[in-house]
């Protein structure tokens, strides 16, 4: 019955991709992670991204980081499914995405003791300060 719902020609690519993802996602994750600044999901700072740049390049930047951040988005949902760092792959999915309420969201996310200890034990490796997560709730 399974070999008539998915064919060979479907589930080779299928594994490959899903091979390719869990790899990328163990290498691209820690990047980004240990790259961020360490109030980056601190409601004090202000995040000013793109402003200097010319209005078309803002609107096209802000386009392209969104669809960016719905792909990781999806492929952090299907993570949790998948092998892959599904909630960290999904938290930087939200955090390139522009929508009303995104700031509290990360900090709820980022706030779970599980979730910020472990980019806090990450960061520590390379010796980069712990994340300061507040705001105004």
């Amino acid at each position: 019955m399974f070999e008539k719902l998915f064919s060979t020609e479907v589930l080779i690519p299928l594994t490959v991709a899903s091979l390719v993802g869990f790899v990328g996602s163990l290498i691209a994750i820690p990047i980004i992670l240990v790259r961020l600044p360490e109030d980056f999901f601190d409601d004090r700072r202000p995040r000013t991204w793109m402003q200097d740049h010319h209005p078309v390049l803002q609107i096209v930047g802000h386009l392209v980081k969104n669809v960016i951040g719905v792909v990781f988005l999806l492929a952090g949902f299907a993570m949790l499914f998948l092998p892959g760092q599904g909630l960290l792959t999904m938290l930087i999915g939200i955090s390139m995405l522009d929508f009303p309420g995104k700031r509290r969201l990360e900090r709820r996310l980022i706030g779970q003791p599980s979730v910020l200890g472990a980019i806090n034990k990450l960061r520590d490796k390379f010796q980069k300060p712990p994340l300061i997560v507040a705001g105004d709730d």
